[in-house]
């Protein structure tokens, strides 16, 4: 199989961005809709690629275009990874907003939203760091 072509680090971390300030204020509202929603919106991107994430798309169309190319690139495989975990805790507090258990719920979709700010602050992704550590027990070789 060939490696993925390599991407704007920058990109997950707007998307991580708007992730952790939708989930909070939502928190903060006590708007239970912005958790599917945001389930939604990290499927999409991590299931199907940048082109169909909103805020992955928007980054790219009126971000990236203003400002000066990345010093990196990173392969898109460990974000999109992390991405997919964040859908199964989303996932997992739609559930438990439905099953009336909105208080673990809410830590579910908060993990997500510190773990996300904790990404877009610092560049320090855990989803994609458990991602790394099972792609080098595999012998995934990576691109950059």
């Amino acid at each position: 199989m060939d490696a993925p072509r390599p991407i704007d680090p920058r990109g997950p971390r707007f998307n991580q961005a708007v992730l952790t300030v939708g989930l909070v204020v939502g928190f903060l509202t006590d708007v239970e809709a912005v958790v599917p929603a945001f389930a939604a919106v990290l499927f999409a991107g991590a299931a199907f690629g940048p082109r169909y994430g909103p805020f992955l798309r928007l980054y790219a169309d009126l971000i990236r275009p203003r400002l000066g190319p990345p010093e990196e690139l990173e392969d898109p495989r460990p974000p999109r990874f992390a991405a997919a975990i964040g859908v199964a805790f989303l996932l997992a507090a739609t559930l438990a907003f439905a099953l009336g258990a909105s208080g673990v719920a809410w830590i579910l979709a908060l993990t997500v939203a510190a773990l996300a700010g904790l990404a877009a602050v610092t560049g320090i992704c855990v989803g994609c760091e458990i991602y790394l550590l099972l792609a080098r027990r595999r012998g995934t070789r990576l691109v950059a």
